[in-house]
């Protein structure tokens, strides 16, 4: 894995979207202007990139086509969306979500649990 690859992509994938939510005024109150990064939204934020998760499983479930982009699953732009979301809230937050899916990227490569013979044994992770 090249991890400074990985690192910069994440990189660039938290600026531009979180770029385009702030251009497009998601973290500004319409009302007074404020600048909403400073607010404590992480749970608002967090239940946003769940609902995401939970339309994607939903477009599984009845295997539907997009509403937006009909030409694509609905999992697909839900998941999608959810990585979207993701990448704006570490953007707005200064999460380093890039650093920390290099890191644990490299983590769980080294995790027996997560061995093939490992998932395969009695009591192993099935999923």
């Amino acid at each position: 894995m090249n991890t400074l690859l990985l690192v910069d992509a994440a990189q660039t994938l938290t600026n531009a979207c979180h770029g385009a939510a702030f251009e497009a005024g998601w973290w500004t109150d319409l009302k007074t202007g404020a600048d909403l990064r400073t607010e404590n939204n992480v749970p608002e934020k967090l239940m946003l990139i769940v609902s995401e998760v939970a339309e994607g499983m939903e477009g599984h479930r009845k295997n539907l086509a997009d509403d937006k982009l009909p030409h694509r699953p609905m999992i697909e732009v839900e998941l999608a969306d959810a990585v979207i979301r993701i990448f704006d809230l570490a953007g707005a937050k200064g999460y380093d979500v890039a650093g920390a899916l290099a890191e644990k990227m490299a983590f769980n490569a080294q995790r027996p649990d997560h061995k093939r013979e490992a998932r395969a044994a009695a009591g192993g992770k099935a999923y």
